[in-house]
């Protein structure tokens, strides 16, 4: 038996945030204070600490840094109500809504405009968004060994469920194997960005991206908690699971990614849809006026996978409308899609999560 797994199996210790203590085999609803309403209401990010009975890794899991992006919220509360939690070794740190202010606007931004995930590590002394990242960064972040970020497709865009990560990290690539997804990215890190900052702090982080914005979406939300299982189990924060083996995704990792855009403005009508594989110079779609009189194709210039998609009918010049990424093997990628597809739909059995 390893060092490591030894030391997992020592008993946990008192895990304290925002000074309130939660002792190993239990868990604590913590409402974390941030910058409070103009009409005098204090304003707090609701969090769920679960600490282990047994010690092992502090894992964070996030969600609605954008807040219009819902699909998180639903997984991080399936993942709360998972019976497998009950084992857990270590620590979670559940944060289902981030962006507080934006989640009650139903918006991306916070009241400022300001893109919270490009604020970090933010400032106490800062705007309103450098100051929620400042107490995200200090509190969550700096605490933790791993972390997942949960997100959706921006407005009126849907992604194929997908993890992106920087992949030159051994530790990140393993965890994204373990993810379960069709599809990863290896992107590199934003400057401002929550997965920026862990990076700089030494904390591998996955960035998973399933669905669209203010839409619950069943397949990416099964997916994302599956994922998140599969992570936690590879970390040994939870028992391995029979069923997994039996039903695990052969991720396929993408070469390059690159967004067809439209060539003219106009109405746009789709004749593809999100995980189609594609050929090169492919029509994709059609643009006209209003009146049909004038038409023109959207063609790709490579062959790939779609994994994002405009679903907004209406398109300016330059707009993006299908995000194509490219694999060594094309038709592979098409069979894990499809796999994954059948593993994942709702029609197969409740939930599709191993136990």
């Amino acid at each position: 038996m390893s060092e490591n797994k030894v030391t997992r199996r020592k008993a946990n210790t008192d895990f304290v945030l925002a000074d309130t203590v939660v002792p190993p085999g239990s868990r604590a609803l913590i409402d974390l204070p941030v910058a409070d309403l103009y009409t005098h209401s204090s304003l707090k990010m609701p969090i769920q600490v679960v600490n282990g009975k047994q010690a092992g890794p502090v894992l964070f899991v996030s969600a609605a840094i954008h807040g219009d992006e819902l699909n998180g919220v639903e997984i991080i509360r399936r993942l709360l109500k998972h019976k497998s939690l009950g084992r857990l070794r270590g620590t979670l740190i559940a944060v289902p809504v981030v962006n507080v202010h934006g989640f009650l606007d139903q918006s991306r931004y916070l009241p400022d405009r300001r893109d919270l995930n490009r604020s970090f590590p933010g400032s106490s002394k800062g705007s309103l968004a450098s100051r929620l990242a400042d107490v995200f960064s200090k509190e969550i972040i700096d605490r933790a060994d791993y972390g997942i970020d949960l997100h959706t497709g921006s407005a009126h865009r849907e992604n194929l469920p997908q993890i992106r990560a920087n992949l030159d990290d051994e530790t990140t690539m393993r965890l994204a194997n373990t993810f379960d997804v069709p599809v990863i990215l290896n992107a590199p890190v934003r400057d401002g960005s929550l997965r920026g900052y862990a990076a700089e702090k030494g904390i591998p982080t996955l960035l998973y991206e399933a669905g669209e914005a203010l839409r619950f979406s069943e397949v990416g939300i099964r997916a994302g908690l599956r994922g998140i299982l599969g992570a936690m189990r590879e970390l040994e924060m939870l028992a391995p699971s029979k069923r997994r083996r039996t039903t695990a995704i052969d991720s396929q990792v993408a070469t390059s990614s690159q967004w067809a855009r439209a060539p003219y403005s106009g109405v746009v009508r789709s004749a593809v849809k999100l995980g189609d594989r594609v050929a090169k110079g492919q029509t994709l779609a059609m643009i006209s006026d209003p009146f049909g009189e004038e038409e023109f194709e959207v063609n790709t210039q490579y062959s790939g996978i779609i994994i994002g998609q405009s679903k907004l009918p209406l398109a300016y010049e330059g707009d993006a409308l299908f995000h194509i990424a490219r694999f060594d093997s094309n038709a592979r990628a098409e069979d894990t899609v499809e796999e994954f597809r059948t593993i994942i739909s709702p029609d197969s059995v409740p939930e599709s999560v191993p136990e």
